[in-house]
């Protein structure tokens, strides 16, 4: 069965950093595009960053380039999400998801196989 289990939030000020972590399990963990998503109550959810696991190509939202980075370590299947200089915009539910190589644009939802259940991001002004 597959699983990913997302950790890591937690509420902080507004400048503070905070690093969240996608655990994958149940499926062969290597060649996929693993990115975070969130949502904001009363908004979309949207693509905030992915990683191709096997070659470590990046891709992130421009609302959040030279704050976040995104990040792997395939000997514990475990996506980060490294957030710093934290806004109160960036209050959101973080959900990781992932998918196969093939696709189109990693912001595309619907192609997202597998997600998890989110963990909560809030950022105090």
């Amino acid at each position: 069965q597959v699983q990913l289990v997302e950790s890591g939030g937690g509420s902080v000020p507004a400048g503070g950093s905070l690093r969240l972590s996608c655990a994958a399990s149940g499926y062969t963990y290597s060649s996929h595009l693993m990115a975070w998503f969130r949502q904001a109550p009363g908004k979309q959810r949207e693509g905030v960053a992915a990683i191709y696991t096997g070659g470590g190509r990046t891709y992130y939202a421009d609302s959040v380039k030279g704050r976040f980075t995104i990040s792997q370590d395939n000997a514990k299947n475990t996506v980060y999400l490294q957030m710093n200089s934290l806004k109160p915009e960036d209050t959101a539910m973080y959900y990781c998801a992932a998918r196969g190589l093939e696709g189109g644009s990693w912001r595309l939802q619907y192609e997202y196989d597998y997600w998890g259940q989110g963990t909560q991001v809030t950022v105090s002004s």
